[in-house]
């Protein structure tokens, strides 16, 4: 258990290190390329998201899956031939798609597939780093494998610093060149950035020589020798339906792309309002749901391969417990992150779009945070089971829900953008829904109701002291002043209700990384302290 929350907590690091940096970036391109020049870059950022998610996303779950199972084995002789097999195989995956992206922008403006004309420029300039992202994440998906999470974390860091740096001077310089120019500057830097995350990679595959000598020493000569074909096989057999259960938020604002901006034209808005009000959405809103779900990413990342090890092993218990801790956790995090962000989502766009335009949006969207979390971590533990499939129907079931939602709701004079965002609480939900349906049916119970109403209580309870408290200090020291006051106080105040309601107890914490491990040192000292006294 401590493993993979260790893995949890490694990806949840950097994941934050990610968002931080990426927060910041987006502060500065709001401000470079306001909400017209984000609406421009999110028109062609999505269809990057898509192919990614097609031609990459599923491989590290994937490959995950297959080296863990090697691994439960003692089979490092096939965890080697997964491993280097995959990366032939992505390569030439990763060159297709490139090439494809490229070939196919202008037909995406001469169809009207995508309404801006201007998009072109940034759809292009995205291509070459479908090729890089491919091949990275066959080295991601190997070291998940091994439930060693630091090349991951690292990797992605690397990443988000190069490409955020590249994004900002990009944009900066050809904003006085065309509007449409920044923005193709802004898309093309996830090409340096990928890059330099492939290097990080690269550089631990070399450093685990030894590692992987060590272990081919412990090999299993009894281990079933696979040829190379039944790899590629169970490679897609594997990662396409994980690729079409990761594609969610990518298709989420691709069926914005093609549906939110006409129909806010069909009910009065001009072109350049309905971009503005589509950036608002996709490149405010929408962004913002994406920093509370960085743990329930990373504890759905690390627990694939951990029920994986588990289900090699036949060890349901296992499966429960870690499924059990995993589903709690994100209960923490997403249950008042949704409602704290619900109650500021005005003071937050404010602060840090300098904007209020953005709040009605995000208060709505903010409901996205506790389902997508469920549906994070539900899809995790059926792809660990090998039941791939289920999460693919769910999201694509959903999906449909989201499309046709997105042409009522938002078509809708009183509802406009917010439509669109009840659309996407839809999608999150009724996936989530089925997954968890499943999950029971294979599994068992997951989740602790009487845990869960502590949690929404507790939440609650900070909600209401969130709001009492930035109103009383905002004529004091500001809105951002004010907004820091009171997620400050928030936090306490749900430490408190917390610990009040014993929705976490004592026993919690010996599953905490690195500090859970001392604590039980500690217990087990004083208990047999207590021994000796009595004996």
């Amino acid at each position: 258990m401590n493993r993979f929350l260790k893995g949890a907590m490694i990806l949840t690091i950097a994941g934050i290190i990610v968002k931080v940096i990426g927060a910041f970036s987006k502060v500065l391109i709001a401000r470079i390329l306001g909400g017209e020049g984000i609406g421009l870059y999110m028109m062609a950022y999505p269809i990057y998201q898509i192919i990614v998610s097609i031609s990459a996303a599923g491989i590290p779950v994937a490959i995950s899956i297959m080296i863990a199972e090697k691994l439960a084995n003692n089979d490092m002789r096939g965890v080697n031939q997964v491993f280097k097999v995959s990366l032939r195989v992505l390569a030439v995956v990763g060159i297709v798609f490139s090439f494809g992206l490229y070939a196919s922008a202008e037909a995406l403006i001469s169809w009207g597939i995508i309404t801006d004309p201007r998009a072109l420029v940034p759809i292009q300039l995205l291509a070459p780093a479908i090729f890089v992202v491919t091949v990275l994440s066959c080295f991601r998906g190997y070291f998940q494998g091994f439930q060693y999470m630091v090349p991951t974390g690292m990797s992605q860091v690397f990443e988000q610093i190069f490409r955020v740096g590249s994004m900002v001077g990009l944009a900066y310089y050809f904003i006085h060149e065309g509007l449409h120019l920044a923005a193709g500057g802004a898309t093309f830097a996830t090409f340096p950035g990928v890059l330099a995350g492939l290097f990080v990679l690269i550089y631990f595959y070399n450093a685990q020589r030894t590692t992987r000598e060590q272990l081919a020493l412990q090999q299993n000569k009894l281990a079933p020798i696979e040829t190379n074909g039944a790899v590629i096989k169970r490679l897609f057999a594997l990662a396409i339906p994980v690729s079409m259960a990761n594609i969610m938020l990518p298709m989420v604002s691709l069926i914005d792309t093609f549906i939110v901006p006409k129909r806010l034209m069909d009910i009065g808005y001009y072109l350049h309002e309905a971009t503005t009000q589509f950036g608002y959405l996709t490149g405010m809103a929408t962004s913002l749901i994406g920093l509370p779900i960085i743990l329930t990413t990373s504890l759905a990342a690390s627990l694939v391969p951990a029920v994986s090890e588990a289900h090699a092993q036949n060890d349901k218990k296992a499966i429960i417990n870690r499924a059990g801790t995993s589903i709690k956790i994100a209960n923490l995090l997403a249950i008042p992150a949704c409602i704290g962000l619900s109650v500021l989502a005005t003071p937050i766009s404010m602060l840090i779009y300098a904007t209020p335009h953005a709040g009605p949006v995000i208060a709505v969207i903010s409901l996205s945070i506790i389902f997508l979390g469920w549906q994070q971590i539900t899809a995790a533990i059926l792809q660990g089971l090998g039941r791939t499939v289920i999460p693919m129907c769910s999201i694509l079931i959903g999906l449909v829900v989201k499309a046709i939602l997105d042409y009522q709701l938002t078509g809708t004079t009183g509802l406009g953008i917010n439509g669109a965002a009840w659309a996407t609480n839809m999608n999150f939900a009724i996936a989530a829904a089925i997954n968890i349906y499943f999950v029971n049916k294979y599994v068992g119970s997951i989740v602790r109701y009487m845990e869960l109403l502590k949690i929404l209580i507790s939440a609650m309870a900070m909600g209401g002291a969130t709001q009492v408290i930035y109103t009383f200090v905002l004529d004091m020291v500001g809105n951002a002043f004010a907004v820091a006051i009171s997620i400050s106080a928030a936090i306490i105040v749900y430490g408190v209700s917390l610990w009040i309601t014993k929705a976490i107890v004592k026993d919690d914490m010996y599953n905490l990384p690195i500090i859970g491990k001392r604590l039980r040192k500690r217990k087990l000292e004083e208990e047999g302290r207590l021994y000796e006294q009595q004996y």
